[in-house]
C-alpha cells in the first residue's frame, strides 16, 4: 500500500492526467464499443450496400475477379480500383477501393471512394467515401472509426491518440497502486466493495476504486495496443530487443525480362496454390511497373478473424511469391504483435470477447465522470461553522 507523500504525488499525477486527457479518452471508449460491431452495424445501416443475391460460394473464384476488374477498368468514372476487399460471406459484395487524390497535410484524413460489386452479376450496388466525415447512415460507421484512431485529423490525430494510449497505461497503472489495500482480508474487502449508505460521495468513491481496480489491467492493455497501433515506432524497437521482428520493408518485383504483367487471377491462383486451405480476403493491385501484388488471407487456426493476418507478396511478371508473412509459423515477436488487434477488438473470444470490450469502452467515461465529481467534492468550500449566540 503506497503511503505518505508518495500517495499524495500519485494522486496529483492520476488526477492531472485524466484531467488533460479524459475527454479524448472517453470518446475513445465509446466510439470503440460501437467499433467492436463495426461490420454489423455497417451493414445493417447500409443493407442495400452490403447485401447482394445469395451465390453458392462466398469465395469468388480468381477468373470473377479478373472480370470484375475489367469491367471497372472498362467502365467511364471507375478505372483501375486500388485495392479489392473480397467477401467473406456469400451475400457479401466485392468492395473495390480507389484512393482520391489532392494535396497532401498531417491534419488530413485520407479519403477512399469504395465501390461495392456484385461478384455474380458485376453489378454496381453502390458506393461512398470512406474517410468522409457525416452521421448519415453510409458514413456513420467510416466516422466512428476515423473519430476513435484519428480524431478527424489525419497523421496528426493518430499521434495525439498514439499519446493518449501512454496516458490510458499510466492511469491504469496508478490506479492500480493507489487502489492497493493493506494486506488483510478486511482490507481487501472493503477495496473491492461498492457501498452507498446514503452518501453519494461513498458511492462514487468506492465505484471508481472497486471498478477501476477489475477494469484497470485491460485498459492498461488498451492503452499500450493502442499506441502499437496508432505509434509503431514506439513499441517495436522494444520488442525486437527481446524478440524476432519480420522487418516490414516493402519488396519490389524481379526484372520483367520482356514478360508482360500478370493479370489479378494469376496472382490469386498463386496464393492459392501455396495455401489451399486460406480464404482470400484482399488484394492490392500494382500501382506502378515495380510493384507487386499483395494478397492477404487468414487460414483456419488464425486468432485473427475477418481479413486474417496472412500476407503474401507476388511478383506482379513472374507470379511468384517473394515473401509469405505466415501467422500460424511467425517468430515470437510477430506472433506477439498477431495477438494485439484480436485482443484489443475482443474477437479473440468471439461475440462474447466483443461484449466484454463494449462495456470496458464505456468505462473510461464513467471513471471521468465519477473521478471529477469527487475532485469538484473535495475543492467545495468547507460550510463555515456556526455559532450559538
Amino acid at each position: 500500500m503506497v503511503t505518505g507523500s508518495a500517495r499524495t504525488l500519485l494522486r496529483r499525477v492520476h488526477l492531472w492526467i485524466a484531467l488533460v486527457f479524459g475527454v479524448v479518452l472517453s470518446l475513445s471508449g465509446v466510439t470503440g464499443a460501437a467499433l467492436a460491431w463495426i461490420h454489423e452495424l455497417d451493414a445493417a445501416l447500409n443493407p442495400t450496400l452490403f447485401h447482394v443475391p445469395v451465390r453458392a460460394q462466398a469465395q469468388v473464384a480468381p477468373e470473377r475477379v479478373r472480370a470484375l476488374v475489367a469491367m471497372l477498368e472498362a467502365r467511364p468514372g471507375y478505372g483501375r480500383p486500388t485495392q479489392l476487399s473480397l467477401p467473406e460471406a456469400a451475400d457479401e459484395p466485392v468492395v473495390a477501393w480507389y484512393r482520391q487524390g489532392g494535396a497532401k497535410s498531417p491534419w488530413k484524413v485520407e479519403v477512399s471512394r469504395q465501390v461495392m460489386v456484385d461478384p455474380a452479376t458485376l453489378a454496381i450496388a453502390g458506393e461512398r467515401n470512406w474517410g468522409e466525415a457525416g452521421l448519415s447512415r453510409p458514413l456513420l460507421m467510416p466516422t466512428l472509426f476515423h473519430v476513435h484512431r484519428y480524431l478527424l485529423s489525419g497523421d496528426v490525430g493518430k499521434t495525439v491518440i498514439g499519446a493518449h494510449g501512454i496516458a490510458l497505461f499510466l492511469l491504469g497503472a496508478i490506479g492500480v497502486a493507489l487502489w492497493w489495500p493493506v494486506p488483510t482480508w478486511k482490507g481487501l474487502r472493503q477495496a473491492l466493495t461498492v457501498s452507498y449508505r446514503g452518501s453519494w460521495r461513498r458511492f462514487n468513491f468506492s465505484a471508481h476504486r472497486a471498478i477501476g481496480f477489475v477494469a484497470a489491467p485491460l485498459l492498461m492493455f488498451m492503452g499500450f495496443s493502442g499506441v502499437y497501433f496508432n505509434l509503431p515506432e514506439v513499441v517495436v524497437p522494444v520488442v525486437k530487443a527481446v524478440a524476432q521482428v519480420t522487418p516490414a520493408d516493402k519488396l519490389k518485383n524481379e526484372a520483367a525480362q520482356g514478360r508482360a504483367p500478370i493479370a489479378v487471377d494469376a496472382a490469386l491462383r498463386a496464393v492459392q496454390e501455396r495455401l489451399p486451405q486460406a480464404r482470400l480476403s484482399r488484394v492490392i493491385l500494382p500501382a506502378k511497373p515495380s510493384v507487386p501484388y499483395e494478397v492477404r488471407a487468414r487460414q483456419p487456426g488464425e486468432v485473427r478473424q475477418g481479413d486474417g493476418n496472412t500476407r503474401v507478396t507476388v511478383d506482379a511478371y513472374s507470379g511468384r511469391i517473394l515473401r509469405l508473412r505466415d501467422p500460424l509459423h511467425a517468430p515470437g515477436g510477430d506472433g506477439f504483435f498477431n495477438w494485439l488487434f484480436p485482443l484489443h477488438t475482443g474477437e479473440v473470444l468471439g461475440n462474447a470477447g466483443r461484449v466484454a470490450i463494449s462495456i470496458l469502452g464505456l468505462t473510461p467515461l464513467f471513471f471521468m465522470v465519477t473521478g471529477t465529481w469527487l475532485w469538484l467534492q473535495r475543492r467545495r468550500p468547507a460550510p463555515a461553522p456556526t455559532h450559538g449566540v
